[in-house]
């Protein structure tokens, strides 16, 4: 009987957390898929691992007997990948939207140098995945704005700072404006990342800076192209980082200043068990080279 390590993923972030729903923000999945791989792994194995209450998700004994081994497990597993990709010299570098700006390349172009033979792999991920597919194994390190979901259980390096915008339709009565006071767009409906990507996708709307002012969600959006065509079609207003207006320029949408909203973070992040590798530590050094004083 083979058992998919995602489903193992799933089985210990609910055991951990405790509960559905903080496995679902954990893992940036939804409620709904989460447990469908609960039912798959309970299935796979024919026993049960919770007991499911209001309270939340309580371990078996069966369930606890997996919850003891599992994360060694998978633990085992994750190097024995790392080990294979060193093999292949190939690095798995995961980010999002437009990673770590114009420095973006200088540090693949650093990298290259550092490691002759090596190479760079980017994979851009969805904003229903903040850390880039580092929290679940899927790159060694990621280029990711700040603050994110599950940014305590990983290393991370601050590369640059940069104010908050807004994009909004070119015929908005604000887009004529220099500069737009956050307090201004709270009544605006925002088009939002996916609810799975949980606190990031509060940031992005700036949940918390509103004094207590609700948020209105008129869109959702998890690529940038779809998130600039709802923009332009008049659904909803956005917060972006200010690079955005050179990286995502286009027909219907203009981009101005905010003030009021605090600024931006992008950061290289990598997982505590790559500390002594030194594939993934040199290409975090490259990034701290490259980064903006």
């Amino acid at each position: 009987m083979d058992v998919d390590t995602r489903l193992l993923r799933s089985f210990v972030a609910v055991a951990e957390e405790g509960s559905l729903t903080r496995g679902a923000e954990r893992l940036f999945v939804s409620q709904p898929a989460l447990t469908k791989q609960i039912k798959q792994l309970e299935t796979r194995l024919g026993v049960r691992l919770f007991t499911r209450s209001r309270a939340g998700m309580a371990l078996t004994e069966a369930g606890r007997a997996l919850a003891e081994r599992a994360p060694r497990l998978l633990s085992e597993f994750d190097q024995l990948v790392r080990e294979t990709k060193r093999a292949t010299r190939v690095l798995r570098v995961g980010f999002l939207a437009s990673g770590a700006n114009e420095a973006t390349q200088d540090i693949v172009a650093a990298f290259t140098r550092r490691r002759p033979g090596w190479r760079a792999e980017m994979r851009q991920a969805s904003w229903t995945n903040p850390t880039a597919g580092l929290a679940t194994g899927d790159v060694d390190v990621a280029l990711v704005r700040l603050p994110f979901p599950g940014q305590d259980a990983l290393r991370v390096e601050v590369l640059l700072t940069e104010p908050r915008w807004v994009v909004l339709p070119v015929t908005h009565p604000l887009a004529e404006r220099d500069q737009i006071a956050f307090r201004d767009l709270w009544d605006e409906p925002f088009v939002a990342a996916p609810a799975e990507s949980g606190r990031w996708r509060d940031y992005w709307m700036a949940a918390d800076e509103r004094e207590g002012h609700p948020v209105r969600v008129g869109a959702v959006a998890e690529h940038p192209d779809d998130w600039l065509s709802a923009v332009a079609n008049g659904y909803g207003v956005a917060l972006a980082p200010a690079s955005a207006a050179r990286y995502y320029a286009r027909p219907g949408v203009t981009y101005r200043p905010v003030t009021g909203v605090s600024a931006s973070q992008v950061g290289v992040a990598w997982s505590p068990g790559d500390d002594a590798n030194p594939i993934v530590q040199d290409f975090v050094r490259c990034c701290l080279d490259a980064r903006t004083p």
